[in-house]
């Protein structure tokens, strides 16, 4: 049967796949791209045995291991749609994806069932099971009895193959809901720009529960036959010691922040890496040029969402240029136009970036009206970032229509952590802002107006951590008498954020 994603997978399998690593882990554990199929395959068989049926959710809030992703490749075998969530996320977060997404089937850590199966429950979600870092759970145990020689259920380039939940400025998150077409268009689109090949072996640090780590590095990989270097978090000393075997890296600006502090960079430890990707997050322009003064290299950055995946990228070959995020990928359409005439504007001029293509997704799951929104009459697709188009073509991200934060690659919106701040006695009103940080990029920062008897910082940021992922919560509480406004009341944050610049010393 077509299974249209899977097809691209089997198209590009080594001539001997048993023979040919698809994934090493950080510990030396290896798997072959026929364990790859053969896994994937009993992973696809116990989900149908679980009664899995086409078009139904996974979702999976598991650690990185490579049967997390088997467990995504036998989803997509299986017709069912893949809904990987931030391992971070608590309880009451989850709750809400479970309601929202409805899925058939919830798989989650061990050591989380015992509170998360009761939010399933409540969340009618009918049956859970485990997957732990070490790839072990019973869910993996459900694949360990099924036969491997799982015929693939039919799907075409308009099924959807995944959800991701990307947040809202409401501080409710909206699932993106993407095809198999549309990953396999980016995947085969980025595998050509950055010249990937069987001979390739990737350094895979990445989370897997976003598009960068998931599909990105996963992808580009999976349909050219490459090996992945399997690391369960990024570790700079050990990522270190791994880049004379690699060819390529990706990851954030942290990592290569991180690795900047590492004594042991230098140009002979990177002379095999043919290509080092930066995105999920702006990379300095410092960054930039102390990477390829210590190194050699040129850092290629990119631009994408997890509505869009990839959509442009510097060059492979000619200039990668610090601050800007490249031309539009070849079959992707960019402009940038006047956020309130929505007229197309000339180089240099400065509005709403829209991009159109085979890569955006079909829409926001069951939300028809914020669909409808956020697409123009001809297809093309808001993003909400601002910026402008140069002489060369090169596009340049100036800044986000929506405050949205973008923090160790991780996106922050901040009415979800203002509307928690706000409910908590004595405060009276939080605004939420990104500052420069060196390491994360933008360090998330409230700025609290609170009467007298309201709890100090300390207790704030260990309340918020009770209720919100790791990466939402503030690096600092701030206290003022009032928060600076303008005429008609909206709240200055770019005030804010000129006042506290320098916070973090970035």
């Amino acid at each position: 049967m077509s299974n249209h994603l899977f097809d691209l997978v089997r198209a590009n399998l080594p001539a001997d796949p048993a023979g040919k690593t698809f994934i090493e882990t950080g510990e030396g554990a290896r798997f072959t791209y026929a364990d790859l199929v053969a896994r994937s395959g009993a992973y696809a068989a116990s989900l149908v045995g679980l009664g899995v049926k086409p078009g139904d959710r996974v979702a999976v809030q598991a650690e990185k291991s490579p049967e997390f992703l088997f467990l995504y490749l036998g989803a997509v075998r299986a017709g069912a749609v893949f809904l990987p969530l931030n391992t971070a996320y608590t309880a009451p977060e989850i709750a809400y994806f479970l309601g929202d997404a409805e899925p058939a089937l919830f798989v989650c850590d061990p050591g989380k069932r015992e509170a998360l199966e009761a939010v399933a429950k409540a969340a009618g979600v009918a049956q859970v099971r485990t997957l732990d870092a070490a790839g072990r759970g019973s869910m993996a145990e459900a694949a360990d009895a099924e036969a491997q020689d799982f015929a693939d259920v039919a799907r075409g380039p308009d099924d959807l193959a995944a959800i991701l939940y990307t947040s809202g400025t409401t501080g409710r998150s909206k699932g993106a809901m993407l095809t198999h077409e549309n990953l396999a268009s980016n995947a085969r689109t980025l595998a050509q720009a950055w010249r990937f090949t069987a001979d390739d072996v990737l350094i895979h640090a990445l989370p897997v529960f976003h598009t960068h780590g998931l599909f990105v590095a996963t992808n580009v990989i999976l349909v050219t036959g490459g090996t992945l270097l399997f690391l369960a978090k990024f570790d700079a000393a050990q990522v270190l010691r791994l880049m004379p075997r690699a060819t390529a890296m990706m990851g954030v600006p942290t990592f290569y922040t991180r690795l900047l502090k590492e004594p042991g960079l230098d140009a002979d430890v990177t002379k095999t890496i043919r290509l080092f990707v930066s995105g999920s997050a702006p990379l300095l322009a410092e960054t930039h040029r102390d990477w390829q003064a210590r190194t050699g290299h040129a850092i290629l950055e990119r631009y994408g969402m997890t509505e869009t995946n990839m959509n442009t990228s510097n060059p492979y070959e000619g200039a990668r240029v610090a601050g800007t995020v490249g031309p539009a990928l070849p079959g992707v359409a960019v402009r940038v136009v006047d956020p309130e005439t929505g007229a197309t504007l000339g180089t240099d001029a400065v509005g709403m970036i829209e991009v159109k293509g085979a890569n955006v997704f079909q829409g926001y799951w069951r939300m028809p009206e914020k669909t409808a929104a956020e697409f123009k009459a001809d297809g093309f697709f808001i993003t909400g970032d601002l910026g402008k188009i140069d002489r060369e073509g090169y596009v340049h991200i100036v800044g986000r229509g929506k405050d949205l934060i973008i923090t160790g690659g991780y996106n922050v919106y901040p009415k979800e952590v203002e509307n928690e701040i706000d409910a908590l006695p004595g405060v009276v009103e939080s605004a939420v802002i990104g500052v420069p940080h060196a390491d994360f990029g933008e360090g998330v920062t409230a700025v609290v107006v609170a009467r007298e008897g309201a709890p100090d910082e300390a207790t704030i940021l260990r309340t918020l951590e009770a209720r919100l992922a790791r990466y939402k919560c503030p690096k600092r509480v701030l206290f003022v008498d009032e928060l600076p406004r303008n005429a008609m009341g909206k709240v200055q944050k770019n005030v804010l954020r000129d006042i506290h610049g320098k916070l973090y010393g970035a």
